[in-house]
């Protein structure tokens, strides 16, 4: 897969979660915000909670599922990329991180791609 197809199924799949999380109530206030530590895929508020969405998006799950690619190292640097945001965009609500699995076995021509939403994953 080329670089360009690559960055495209991404996109798709930050589409589909920013969907699925505007149909459970959710605003998306930024997609694909970066910063010095990285960047987080989806930040989106519901009245109640800030929201960090990290989406990951895999044809399967045969090497272990997409959440788990998510391990502690790249949660730190979520944490560090968030508190920067929180400064930046200051807030009442309370911030949580989700974690949003996508898995499209034939990629962008899957017509009902699995979406697994993890709240409060880490």
């Amino acid at each position: 897969m080329s670089g360009q197809e690559s960055r495209l199924l991404g996109r798709w799949g930050e589409e589909l979660a920013a969907e699925l999380l505007r149909n459970k109530g959710f605003r998306v206030t930024d997609a694909n915000w970066k910063c010095r530590f990285g960047e987080l895929d989806l930040v989106a508020e519901d009245g109640e909670y800030l929201c960090f969405a990290e989406v990951k998006l895999r044809k399967s799950d045969t090497y272990g599922s997409a959440g788990e690619s998510v391990d502690r190292r790249k949660q730190a640097r979520l944490r560090m990329a968030a508190e920067l945001y929180l400064v930046q965009h200051p807030t009442q609500l309370q911030p949580r991180f989700d974690v949003v699995e996508i898995y499209a076995p034939q990629g962008l021509a899957t017509r009902t791609p699995e979406i697994r939403h993890w709240e409060n994953a880490f």
